[in-house]
């Protein structure tokens, strides 16, 4: 068996192309959470805090070079090091809700799956039912 067609009927298996369709299912889930956090979530915890905007938390770890403004994305440009907590705390916050989503998902799919009845039971071939009743004639 050449490689190439190893390689085939390993991609072409069922389980690695669900596993394609979740990573990228999960790639675009993970932006709609950023944007959820970044847009919606944060403003309103910046709004009860009092305005704090967390992008820009954050503490100067080196020497600023003279006319280089005082932002994050400006300080990182200049090569400045910089101790970004603000970062971190929205990119926990992102990941909170996301495994909470996920939870939330994957509970309400355990449900689904118990709530479905069983099937019913397949119905019993003529020959067995033939052979039962012979069975109990022979019984009496």
């Amino acid at each position: 068996m050449s490689m190439m067609s190893e390689f085939k009927e390993f991609a072409l298996k069922g389980n690695v192309m669900d596993l394609a369709v979740g990573v990228i299912i999960g790639g675009a889930f993970g932006k709609i959470i950023d944007s959820m956090v970044g847009d919606l979530i944060m403003p309103l915890v910046g709004a009860i805090i009092g305005n704090v905007d967390f992008s820009n938390l954050f503490v100067v770890l080196g020497k600023v070079p003279e006319g280089t403004a005082m932002g994050l994305v400006e300080l990182k440009k200049a090569g400045v090091p910089v101790f970004a907590y603000g970062n971190f705390i929205t990119i926990a916050v992102n990941f909170a809700i996301l495994a909470f989503v996920i939870f939330m998902m994957v509970k309400q799919m355990n449900r689904l799956k118990k709530a479905a009845p069983p099937p019913a039971p397949a119905p019993t071939p003529e020959d067995v039912l033939l052979l039962r009743e012979i069975r109990d004639n022979l019984k009496k």
